[in-house]
Parts: C-alpha cells; sequence; structure tokens
C-alpha cells in the first residue's frame, strides 16, 4: 500500500486561499505577530459574537489555559477541578500555574465532566473548575455554572474540540470566566499550532496579552509600526505566547469555512451511525436538540467481550487496512507521571478507567472522499462482525 493510499487521521483541509495568504505574507516580511494576527483576532471575535478587545491569538491551546489559569490568580496552594479523561494539556496547565489537579469522573454518555462528581471533589482550597467539551459536545453548563456560583469559583473552559458548540443557544467558551481554543493542526480550524483565549473583563485580557509576550506592556504589541518606535516596559514575569502571522494567514481562510465543514463532517458522522448501528460496538451519542454539536471527534467505544475484538487488536486491524485512528484518551489517572506525583488511582474513576481502555477514534474530517467513507465503514463493520459470524 502506498501513502497516498493511507486515510490520515484528522487530515486538515487547506486550499488555495490559505496558501495565497502565506505567500503574500512571506512577501510582505512581516512574519511575526502582526496585522494578521490583529485581523484573525477580529475575525474570530466576530465569529463568537464578542467585541474583537476580549480575544488574544497565541500560540497553542495549551498557552491559552496556563494563561487563564494565571489570570484567575490560580496558584500555589490552590486546586483545580478537571476531568478524570482528557489530554494531558488541561492537567499540565495546571500543574504549571503552581496549583494542584484534582479528578472527577466524567458522564458515561457525553464523556464530559459530571457535575455531581464535580461537588463531590471540592475542598476549601478549590479555586476553579476546568470542563473540557470533549469531542465537541458541551458540558453540563447549567449545572457547572451553579457549581461555580454556589462555591464562589473560577470557570475556564476548554473549547479545544468545541469552537462550533453551543449549549442551549450560546456558544460555549462564553459561560465561564476563559474560553480557550485550540487550532492545532487535527483541529476543525488549525493554523498549524496556534490558540485563542477570549475573556469576559478587561482586566484579564490585558493580563493575558501582557503575560503572552514575556510581560512587556501593551506597547511592546506595536514597537516596530509605521509610527514610530515604541517603547515599552517590563512589568510581569511572562511568557512567549504569542501568534505568529504565519499562522494567522492560514486561520484567516479556514475560519472562513468553520460552518461549511461542520455541515461536511455533520453528514459523515450521520453516515457512519447508520453504518455501524447494528454492531456489537458503543456509537457516540449526538445529544439532543438543545446542543450544537461540532463533530470535532467521532469515538467508538470496543468491548472485547461484545465485539470478539479488544480495542488495541482493532487499532492495529484498522492501521493495517490503512486507515489513521486515534485514542482520545487514556485516562490521566493512567499515565505513570501523575500516579507518582499525585497518588491518583484509576479505580476512582471508573467512568474514566473504562473509556480510556475502550475509545478509539476513526476519521472525521470535511476532506473524507465517499470512497474513503465506504473503505472505513467497510472495513469496522468487517472487524466486528467476524467473530460472531465465525461463532455461528
Amino acid at each position: 500500500m502506498s501513502n497516498k493510499d493511507f486515510i490520515v487521521f484528522g487530515e486538515p483541509q487547506i486550499n488555495q486561499s490559505e496558501i495565497d495568504e502565506v505567500v503574500a505574507t512571506m512577501e510582505s516580511h512581516w512574519l511575526g505577530t502582526g496585522p494578521k494576527v490583529a485581523q484573525f483576532e477580529k475575525d474570530f471575535a466576530a465569529y463568537r459574537q464578542i467585541d474583537s478587545s476580549k480575544a488574544a491569538a497565541l500560540n497553542s491551546g495549551t498557552a491559552a489555559l496556563h494563561l487563564a489559569l494565571l489570570a484567575s490568580g490560580v496558584g500555589k496552594g490552590d486546586e483545580v477541578i478537571v476531568p478524570a479523561m482528557t489530554f494531558c494539556a488541561t492537567i499540565n496547565a495546571v500543574i504549571h500555574s503552581g496549583a494542584t489537579p484534582v479528578l472527577a469522573d466524567v458522564d458515561p454518555v457525553s464523556m464530559n465532566l459530571n457535575p455531581a462528581d464535580v461537588e463531590r471533589h471540592i475542598s476549601p482550597r478549590t479555586r476553579a473548575i476546568l470542563p473540557v467539551h470533549f469531542a465537541g459536545r458541551p458540558c453540563d453548563m447549567d449545572a457547572l455554572m451553579d457549581i461555580a456560583r454556589q462555591y464562589d469559583l473560577k470557570v475556564i473552559e476548554d473549547c479545544a474540540h468545541a469552537i462550533e458548540t453551543e449549549y442551549k443557544g450560546q456558544k460555549v467558551g462564553s459561560f465561564g470566566d476563559f474560553g480557550c481554543f485550540s487550532f492545532y493542526v487535527t483541529k476543525n480550524l488549525t493554523t498549524g499550532e496556534g490558540g485563542m483565549l477570549i475573556a469576559k473583563r478587561d482586566e484579564d485580557i490585558a493580563r493575558v496579552k501582557m503575560l503572552a509576550l514575556h510581560g512587556m506592556s501593551k506597547d511592546a504589541w506595536h514597537r516596530f509600526g509605521d509610527d514610530g518606535y515604541k517603547h515599552y516596559q517590563v512589568i510581569g514575569a511572562g511568557f512567549k505566547y504569542n501568534m505568529m502571522d504565519l499562522q494567522a494567514a492560514i486561520g484567516i481562510h479556514q475560519l472562513k469555512r468553520i460552518d461549511d465543514n461542520l455541515v461536511k463532517r455533520a453528514k459523515v458522522w450521520n453516515t457512519y451511525q447508520q453504518a455501524f448501528k447494528d454492531l456489537p460496538i458503543t456509537l457516540p451519542d449526538n445529544g439532543d436538540n438543545t446542543i450544537r454539536h461540532a463533530h470535532h471527534l467521532y469515538t467508538l467505544l470496543i468491548d472485547k467481550e461484545k465485539a470478539g475484538i479488544s480495542r488495541d487488536e482493532f487499532l492495529t486491524a484498522m492501521t493495517k487496512a490503512g486507515i489513521g485512528v486515534g485514542v482520545h484518551y487514556t485516562s490521566i489517572a493512567e499515565h505513570p507521571y501523575y500516579k507518582k506525583n499525585f497518588g491518583f488511582k484509576t479505580e476512582d474513576y471508573p467512568v474514566s478507567k473504562r473509556i480510556g481502555e475502550q475509545t478509539v477514534s476513526i476519521p472525521l474530517s470535511a476532506t473524507l472522499s465517499k470512497k474513503e467513507i465506504s473503505k472505513i465503514s467497510g472495513k469496522i463493520q468487517s472487524i466486528t462482525t467476524l467473530p460472531l459470524l465465525e461463532e455461528a
């Protein structure tokens, strides 16, 4: 099998418009943070229906999480509640803020943070809740915001999977104090690497922008402009988290197609749901009409007792067939570093443990052709029904 026949997991859709914009940016000789970043922030804010001053473009979604925690005042001695099933970036951002991550289990259907388990883990040291809108499905924000108000907690929404997601008509990322987005290469909108942070309060976004560029005052963003050199002062110990114009040049055009691509992914999702409905595997739940699902990941649960094949055997079979797959995610409590340093035990988070052992993500992209979708569906049908046929 040639590489060109392999179906890449999370293949980005890159059109000529992005290529032309990147070339134009290179020809302008302004590659770092400049006018394209400002335009991308403005366009993203318009899509989110917020003021452009409330958005900060960054070099990753992880940077957005880290800065949101710091701008929230989270630090040493504090605790932040996070889902036990998420990507390590969510946990690492808490650790790098100086705080302690506290895991809460997820709901078995939505795979999002379980509000009841969140409340069970609140202590006098709890400072914030960090819900992750997994796979593009929104968390139960009514329940989580009620908890946050009751205990006076900050809410930092991890929207890495959820740019288009809505909960009861409201865009996620706008419920809590901060919304954090990722534009990694596999995301619904990509800039290769990149992220965005939105905040409700002017003072929070000002602090984020200061910390994102070495802790320099706001004039640092404009020190090489056409109006002449601007002096700046370092007013905090910041980081190198700013986005480049080269990245924003891609994002500007990706954003224009985001809703059209959501329609395309939803069609793929629905095709999968129909193709797999009679198989001995667990399909993702699409939610009800009170939400808008971003359809970022299509995750199956493979239980060997039901499917006759283990999750890892399934991964191997798919890869051998030339189909890229992913695992989203192994439970946080399974990873050696977190077990050693925080004493997490997998049995304390049974839903996350089960999902982490059974989950597999298959390609869900606006770039998929009918032939590729048919190949993916046919392979899954064959490897999950073959054991049943052999028994018969």
